[in-house]
């Protein structure tokens, strides 16, 4: 069957470890786009970090779509929010118990910032917020408001990647019960509200938009891609750069994020 949409991750992916589009890149997803194939940004950031390379990308308006914070958020790009997963203060309270198994900087993802209670921030934290161009505010548990909601949670230290191996080899069952958790680098764990991750949020795209699931395609390279690899009717690409567990779960290895990888597979099974 013809695809019909093609999901791109960002970080690994899309991007370039300098963080850049390449230009043969951008021209065959440009080519795709206007031939009518959907070209769906799905991403582990929040929209304002993604906003850049839809413009680039020339995707804009209420018929093209993004996929942001792991899957808890489906958005157009109008702005209109299409679904919407979030966690609350009990569970802000569940992740604070979590914090307490390694020194791992913690912090929580909204549309509008990151909030975290660590007054000591890793490089990888300050990193991530500038290249998602928004803001941290730094506050005590205490001054978290009762109502507080958020769609993601961060764990990272750039500092020691030993502190990132103790949270994770250490996480309880619980947790695995009640979130989606994913190592997304070997720097940062990530949680979200059970159920929400890319692959669930792709096929409630795909679903709206009436597109059937073997005209999907994916693009990954990370543990926060493996939801949309486990999808046995997507037709799923793996980045030359991806871990061993995405390559598995791939039918097509493409080359690598620095080398065009997206822009290869798509002239090989697309164009």
């Amino acid at each position: 069957m013809a695809i019909k949409l093609v999901a791109v991750d960002l970080d690994g992916t899309l991007l370039t470890t300098s963080k850049q589009i390449l230009p043969e890149t951008e021209r065959v997803l440009k080519q795709i786009s206007g031939q009518g194939i959907k070209v769906v940004l799905a991403t582990g950031r929040p929209l304002s970090g993604v906003m850049p390379y839809n413009r680039q990308l020339g995707l804009s308006g209420s018929d093209q779509y993004n996929i942001v914070f792991n899957g808890a958020v489906i958005q157009n790009l109008a702005g209109k929010v299409m679904m919407d997963m979030k966690m609350d203060y009990r569970d802000f309270a569940n992740m604070l118990r979590l914090q307490r198994l390694a020194h791992i900087n913690l912090h929580f993802e909204t549309p509008d910032c990151f909030w975290t209670c660590d007054r000591d921030l890793a490089h990888h934290l300050t990193m991530n917020a500038s290249v998602n161009l928004t803001t941290i505010k730094v506050r005590k548990a205490e001054e978290i408001p009762q109502d507080f909601t958020f769609n993601k949670v961060g764990f990272s230290m750039t500092e020691s990647e030993a502190e990132v191996d103790k949270l994770w080899n250490n996480i309880p069952d619980w947790v695995f019960a009640k979130y989606d958790v994913v190592r997304s680098f070997p720097s940062m764990v990530e949680l979200n509200v059970v159920g929400a991750s890319k692959g669930n949020a792709l096929m409630e795209l795909a679903d709206r938009l009436k597109i059937d699931q073997r005209q999907v395609m994916v693009f990954g390279d990370q543990g926060n891609d493996i939801s949309m690899f486990s999808n046995p009717n997507f037709c799923k690409v793996a980045m030359g750069n991806a871990t061993g567990q995405i390559k598995d779960a791939a039918d097509y290895v493409t080359d690598d994020n620095d080398h065009d990888g997206i822009a290869k597979a798509l002239k090989k099974l697309v164009l």
